[in-house]
């Protein structure tokens, strides 16, 4: 437990929604409700007075939104903050820009009020990893791209015919996986992707990066033809792996157990890359909270593909690529905005065919 118990400013414009927060994480001894606000100028008032440790957003409200406020606030007074919004397709990429613009975490809300106590748990884990996050981790990022290091040197032994990239994340990754994807060229082998997602945020993710990224950008169905210059994305709430049908590697959708806590799970995939095409892959653990990608990582890098991990300055939690390389899973380290400039000078696609098993 920690010394004292994490302070919360609780942003909503229905009351109704202020006081069944307030009532459902003040059950935690280790969150303290320091305050409410009902629209973000009060909020800004209470982040001044109350110095709260995490803040809860509500994506829609009157006079100025959640998102341009969330903007405003992440330019001058970086801090944790945990989105709370509907389950709705417009809130589901509200939500998404708000992950991209810096929020730490992001909860769905029920479709009635009454219903929140449903998603006490989660709401509860997500405020404590917020406060446990980086929220510099997004000026050291665009500081390392600034800087320009030179080249890396080179990889040697990586095999382009039938290559395949994974990527697994977790808190922070929304911006992390943009950031990755948003930088590589469309000649780039199939890069499958696992982040931590509920399966209403999925779909609108990979339709959201498909706007912003020379790689075509989609979510996963099951049996699909990997193909190069294509991203897969997991669908939340299902375990994502790769498999063969004859000479091709295609996508598979398993069940809804969990693998390392979670489905999708980076550690399934990852193994599934190890076990069908070892020499080929490549795995990318991003930031996030946990271990989960890390053993499946190990077993990449011991069948004889490659692996980077995101490094600590530039990583929102720097749980998952931690525990990968205290394992000896990752081969390189890098910063966030070098990773994509390192992939693209590893590999590139020379055919439009499918990749081979």
């Amino acid at each position: 437990m920690p010394a004292r118990p994490i302070r919360l400013l609780i942003v909503d414009d229905s009351a109704l929604m202020r006081d069944l927060l307030s009532a459902l994480v003040s059950r935690d001894p280790e969150i303290e409700v320091v305050g409410t606000a009902a629209d973000p100028f009060a909020a800004r008032e209470a982040i001044k007075r109350l110095n709260p440790d995490v803040l809860t957003l509500d994506v829609e409200m009157p006079g100025m939104n959640g998102i341009s406020f969330l903007e405003k606030l992440m330019a001058l007074r970086p801090m944790p903050v945990v989105m709370v919004s509907t389950l709705t397709k417009a809130g589901a990429f509200a939500t998404l820009r708000a992950l991209e613009i810096g929020a730490v975490e992001a909860v769905a809300k029920p479709a009635r009020a009454t219903d929140l106590a449903t998603i006490a748990v989660e709401l509860t884990d997500k405020i404590k990893i917020a406060a446990a996050a980086n929220v510099g981790a997004r000026r050291a990022a665009s500081e390392a791209a600034a800087l320009r290091p030179g080249a890396l040197p080179p990889v040697t032994g990586c095999s382009r015919t039938g290559a395949v990239i994974g990527i697994g994340a977790s808190t922070g990754g929304v911006e992390a996986i943009h950031t990755v994807l948003a930088a590589l060229p469309a000649d780039m082998p199939p890069i499958l992707i696992v982040q931590h997602m509920p399966a209403q945020f999925t779909g609108s993710f990979a339709s959201r990066l498909d706007g912003f990224c020379a790689l075509r950008v989609k979510e996963a169905d099951d049996g699909e033809v990997l193909r190069p210059g294509t991203a897969y994305m997991a669908p939340g709430g299902r375990q994502f792996e790769i498999g063969h049908i004859g000479p091709n590697l295609v996508c598979r959708l398993g069940g809804e157990e969990r693998v390392s806590g979670h489905v999708p799970s980076v550690d399934v995939l990852f193994r599934s890359m190890a076990r069908l095409c070892p020499l080929s892959s490549l795995g990318v653990i991003l930031t996030g909270m946990g271990r989960d990608g890390a053993a499946g990582l190990l077993d990449i890098r011991l069948g004889g593909g490659h692996t980077l991990g995101q490094n600590e300055a530039t990583s929102v939690i720097y749980g998952m690529p931690r525990a990968a390389f205290e394992i000896g899973a990752v081969e390189r380290q890098l910063p966030l905005h070098a990773i994509a400039p390192h992939l693209a000078a590893i590999f590139s696609a020379e055919t439009d065919e499918p990749a081979r098993a």
